[in-house]
This record gives structure tokens, sequence and C-alpha cells, in this order.
């Protein structure tokens, strides 16, 4: 017996499905401007052919390839005695990076990565190993200077592009190259995350200030390579990482840079200017006067601070200590603790005069001080 088939049984379905879509298309063509004839277009983005670079590539690929034949191999060599054969024999203490700064055989690099070093080699991008002379070092600001004999070069020198980093702006591209775990001309890229950064340095109670912030990479070996911007241009030398952090890492600015090195190779040491005192780096003392400030330990005999009456500690006739001066501003800048005193004169040259004002037995008084060179 055959079944008994209706057939408009599909016809009803159909015509709802066919008003449905009338629906929907005249809803869309309504919100794209009525019967304008608008039709939505979702554009994809253009993927790059095979082989074919972005623009960002290219200019990480470019800087690269210009800058890292002038990042050179650091190793600090010491002498090791040996008590039982009086034997003495070379060991290696540690490698890091560092930079080309002229074409007369100038590397820049960290104190931190040369300290305390008996010998120091430097290999370049060819392979080549020259022994390093010494030339300075500012150890406030983990900066030394090396000297190799260099005959004749087509590499340009990083500090032949150095950039203003005061104007170096947070969001900015950051490229920086080294030799991280001995893994020489290694490139990162990041940007700089922060400015303005301070960090102890080696020399107590003064710190690096100003620092670069950067994403970047920076591992063990990175220290005293360069840090680039989207230009090529040198903007900081790596330094070291946030203890137990991920992508924190710090640059000693090029400003900086440029201005310790420059006084290092002409003068062999870094130009300093103050008044000629020496301070307590300590400040228990001045906080328990309920005071704030640096106290002057000595005043050096004939020095612009002895000509303009600031006194030392000194020891009384009943052997009892008498505090001397308390500075508490320089040129209008709080002085708080040595740290402050340090950066309040680190600018200033020889020849300028500054206004010290100073605290003396339950009285502030001011001073117009001629700075001169120190040692």
């Amino acid at each position: 017996m055959s079944e008994n088939r209706n057939p408009y049984r599909f016809v009803l379905p159909m015509l709802i499905f066919a008003a449905a879509v009338f629906t929907v298309t005249y809803v869309a063509r309504l919100a794209l401007g009525g019967d304008s004839g608008v039709v939505l277009q979702v554009e994809t983005p253009a993927i790059p052919a095979a082989g074919e670079l972005l623009p960002d590539e290219r200019n990480t690929i470019a800087i690269f390839q210009k800058a890292s034949p002038s990042v050179v191999f650091v190793y600090n060599i010491q002498s090791q005695f040996d008590p039982r054969t009086f034997n003495v024999s070379e060991v290696p203490q540690g490698s890091g990076s560092g930079f080309l700064w002229d074409k007369s055989g100038h590397i820049v690099t960290n104190f931190h990565v040369v300290a305390n070093a008996s010998r120091i080699a430097v290999t370049l991008i060819d392979g080549k190993t020259y022994e390093a002379e010494k030339i300075g070092e500012e150890p406030s600001k983990d900066l030394a200077v090396l000297k190799i004999d260099l005959l004749g070069t087509n590499v340009t020198p990083l500090g032949e592009v150095v950039a203003d980093s005061s104007k170096v702006l947070v969001g900015q591209k950051s490229i920086a190259i080294g030799n991280p775990f001995g893994l020489d001309h290694t490139l990162t890229v990041g940007t700089i995350s922060a400015m303005g950064r301070s960090m102890a340095s080696i020399v107590k109670d003064v710190t690096i200030r100003d620092m670069i912030q950067t994403d970047a990479a920076i591992n063990p070996g990175n220290s005293g390579g360069p840090l680039l911007n989207s230009h090529g241009e040198l903007i900081g030398m790596n330094t070291l990482i946030l203890r137990n952090s991920t992508g924190i890492g710090f640059a000693v600015p090029s400003n900086t840079i440029s201005r310790i090195v420059s006084q290092i190779i002409e003068f062999g040491e870094p130009v300093r200017s103050g008044i000629g005192i020496t301070v307590v780096s300590e400040g228990n003392l001045v906080q328990r006067l309920g005071l704030t400030g640096v106290m002057i330990r000595v005043v050096q005999p004939d020095s612009p601070a002895a000509q303009a009456g600031l006194r030392g500690m000194t020891i009384s006739q009943a052997g009892r200590i008498v505090v001397g001066d308390i500075i508490q501003a320089i040129d209008g800048q709080p002085i708080t603790n040595v740290d402050d005193l340090y950066h309040a004169l680190d600018l200033k040259r020889e020849g300028e005069v500054v206004n010290v004002v100073f605290y003396r037995e339950g009285q502030q008084y001011s001073a117009d001080i001629e700075l001169v060179r120190i040692q």
C-alpha cells in the first residue's frame, strides 16, 4: 500500500526562509544608508608575499647590519697566584660587551665588566683579538674607556651616531646588541618602557640617575653593549637587569656617556668640580639633630669652602665632637643625602659659582662659592 504524500508540504518552509533572508538584507541596507547601493565590505590585511619583509623588519635588519660591526667582546682576565707552586697564571674572570667609540680605537664598556682586571682583551666582529689598555673609568656611572691599536676600519663607530637621550620617549623602539652568555652579536628588540630611573652604582651612597628602562631582553654578557633607537643611533649603554625580573633592563643614557667619555679621552679621568670638602656619608648624626642635609667632615685648607668660611667637624678642648656645618641646599636644590650633593655638582663646571645654603648653631646661612676641579 503506497504512502499518501502531499506535494506542497515543502512550500511553506521555503516561503518562511525567503522572508527571513529578505528581512535581514533589508535591515542591513537601511543600516548602510537605505537603498543607496552601499555594500558592506571587510578589508583583510595584506599578507606579504613569500620572502617579502615588513618595513619594521627591514628597519631592524638594516640597523643590526650597520651597528653590529662596532660591537665587541670584552674579556676580563685576572692573574692568579698558586701558593703551592708559586706560579702565576691568568684566569678569565668574566666577559661582556663594548662598542667602538671612534676610529682611533677607543672602546666604551661598563666599569663592572673590566673591574680588577690584570689584563683586558677585546675581540672584534672579524674574529681578531686585541690587547686593550684601560684609559680611564667612572665607577659612579659604571663606565670605562678602553683603547686598542686599530689600524684602519670601515666600521662606523657608534660615537659618531649619538642621539640626545633627553629626547627619548616611552614607547619608542629599542634595539640591544651584545654578547649574552658568551653568544656573540646577539640582537634583541623591545620598547622604551620608562625614563628617568635611578639605580645604585658601585660607589657607596651614589646612584646612577636618568637611566633608560627597556623591555628589550638584556642578559649577563649584554653589559656594556649599545642600546639603539629606530634610526640606529646610540641612546644608551646596557648595564643591568632588575634581579628576578623578566623584561626590565636599564641603560646608562647617551648624554652621560658622551660627556664622561670625552673627558676621559682628553684628561684620562672624569672632570669633577667641587668646593673642597669631605662629608660625613652617614646621615644618622644629622637626623639625631632633627635636621636634614649633609654634614661637612673636613674643609680643605685654602679651598673655596675655606675661603667662604665653612667649617668641618672639630674636637673641643673638653674632647667633645663639635659638629660641622650642614649643607642643606645648592642653587635652590634641596640636599638630603650624599647622593643629592653629588648630583647637584655633577653637571657643574670649574669656575661656576654656586649658592650653598648651610646650617650652623641654630641658624641658616648662605654663601656664593666658586667651584674648582677636584681629583
